[in-house]
């Protein structure tokens, strides 16, 4: 390739000898970066001029959109609704907290609008705790998600889209091979990494498309539904709120469910380094998503609720499924594939977003150096993409991963409140920080206290998980002090890091980013 030959001159050989790791990766990018812009078939996602390697603002508002509904319809919608209507046990109480699961969604969003837009940066959640809390708070999060969050739901997604495309090729009643879904999930999770590292573009408008296919397939559920509806099919909403749990353990427990199901709002903020126009396109995105999302869920839920009973929903693994086969008839096909196309859409954006938020954690020296890289020949955390490649691969040899990610999940919700309680913080540290979008106090104060509430409550109801996530977080601590406190470390661990280093930017042709001046 161009920039290999590039690097057989005899200057590059001086800079592939040079034991200055700093210094290094700046020359590289000069003396490679008019061959790598030769080629027009990668497609970049950094700013490149003659000197510098950067990340580009190459995402609009559309995109923006794509990213939030992408991450947030995924699978669960079609796959796992149940968990509220089997915690409430009653019709009427189930869609009151869908909805109420939605408003809260909003409210966290538009927090979220603030911190975006007075702080710029890349990494969502990592760099508001990070700016607000300090080094330690901003590790563990990046600790978790790193560890767990992240890996365990690419594992998750991965398995449901395997789970999918294999089914029809099995009897109902065989069981699909563990390994063939472990197989055909690491391929999914490799060849999704290998698009977001070399062909942005292409995933950015594959996104749009999965996008319009999921709020099509969400239509069409409605649509059956309300169809349903309207032939005099209300048996199940005679009596919305018979049989209502009114236990606040179990109540707790069916918000949570709900509020997991909106999971992903946020995560438009990791990529705000790479948004064209952030202050207008980063609050107009969320503006846009969430109530599009909370009016989908909803009727969808409606829809669902409708045409199969709160037992036959408790009783069902891919409700929309279920619900297909009851009322679609030969057209109940067309479910598992939606399925199937929002599962690879939902992993393709978890994969694409969350590798920022790694790039920014490597970038503030939380994380090993080689992953605050950006490769050369594609201009994306090429780095961060093959370590989180890696370790989802890893989680889905892993026998337990849904049992880790619900130890996490709680951890999640804490880190969470704690960013938005940085809007508060901001607010008295802070008062005349620039805030191109500014909210009224109340907002982030409800949101808060709820988010507090969610962390409390599952204390009493799930003790045990709650420990096993609180463990694994202060596990975090002795890295933290080792990787990042401990700065003078003896000549042999430091020259073993820099070998590792320096192999790895070779090995991914990668270099360190330049900021401009």
């Amino acid at each position: 390739m161009p920039a290999n030959d590039e690097l057989q001159s005899p200057s590059s050989e001086m800079v592939l000898l040079t034991p200055n790791l700093e210094t290094a990766p700046s020359i590289i990018a000069d003396t490679t970066l008019a061959s790598t812009n030769k080629d027009p078939q990668r497609e970049g996602s950094a700013e490149s001029n003659s000197s510098r390697v950067v990340m580009k603002k190459q995402l609009g508002l559309l995109e923006g959109v794509a990213i939030i509904l992408g991450i947030i319809f995924g699978s669960g919608i079609f796959v796992s609704p149940k968990g509220v209507i089997r915690e409430v046990e009653s019709v009427g109480t189930s869609l009151i907290i869908w909805i109420l699961c939605g408003l809260l969604s909003m409210i966290g969003a538009l927090c979220y609008a603030e911190l975006g837009t007075a702080i710029p940066k890349s990494g969502g959640d990592y760099a508001y705790i990070y700016e607000a809390y300090g080094s330690l708070p901003a590790f563990l999060y990046l600790w978790d998600a790193m560890m767990i969050f992240v890996p365990t739901t690419n594992a998750i997604m991965g398995l449901t889209f395997a789970s999918y495309v294999l089914q029809p090729f099995f009897d109902e009643a065989c069981e699909i091979p563990k390994v063939a879904l472990q197989l055909l999930a690491a391929v999914t999770i490799c060849f999704l990494t290998y698009l977001n590292s070399y062909y942005m573009k292409l995933t950015t408008k594959m996104q749009n498309i999965i996008m319009f296919t999921k709020i099509a397939a969400l239509v069409l559920i409605i649509i059956v539904g309300l169809v349903w509806m309207c032939m005099g099919n209300l048996e199940n909403f005679k009596q919305p709120f018979e049989n209502t749990e009114t236990d606040p353990g179990k109540l707790s427990v069916a918000f949570y469910s709900g509020i997991f199901s909106y999971a992903g709002w946020n995560y438009l903020n990791f990529m705000t380094e790479e948004l064209r126009d952030p202050y207008r396109n980063l609050p107009r995105a969320i503006y846009i998503s969430l109530p599009l999302v909370t009016g989908i869920y909803v009727l969808a839920n409606m829809a669902y609720l409708a045409v199969l009973s709160p037992p036959e929903m408790i009783a069902s693994n891919a409700i929309a499924v279920t619900f297909g086969n009851k009322i679609m008839g030969s057209f109940a096909l067309i479910i598992p594939i939606m399925v199937a196309i929002s599962a690879f859409g939902g992993l393709s954006v978890h994969i694409m977003t969350s590798s920022r938020m790694c790039f920014v954690g490597a970038r503030n020296g939380h994380m090993p150096a080689i992953l605050s890289h950006i490769s050369m020949k594609s201009y994306t955390p090429l780095p961060s993409l093959a370590f989180l490649c890696l370790l989802s691969i890893v989680m889905l040899v892993v026998s337990d991963v849904y049992v880790l990610i619900t130890y996490a999940s709680i951890v999640e919700s804490f880190f969470i409140m704690l960013s938005v309680s940085a809007v508060l913080y901001f607010r008295y540290s802070r008062p005349t920080m620039e805030r191109p979008i500014k909210v009224s106090l109340w907002i982030p104060a409800v949101f808060v206290v709820v988010c507090a509430f969610l962390v409390v409550v599952p204390i009493y109801v799930a003790p045990y998980e709650v420990g096993m996530g609180v463990l694994i977080t202060l596990i975090g601590i002795p890295f933290y002090y080792v990787g990042v406190v401990w700065q003078n470390k003896p000549k042999w661990v430091q020259h073993g890091i820099d070998s590792m280093t320096f192999t790895c930017q070779k090995l991914f042709m990668s270099a360190k980013e330049q900021k401009q001046e």
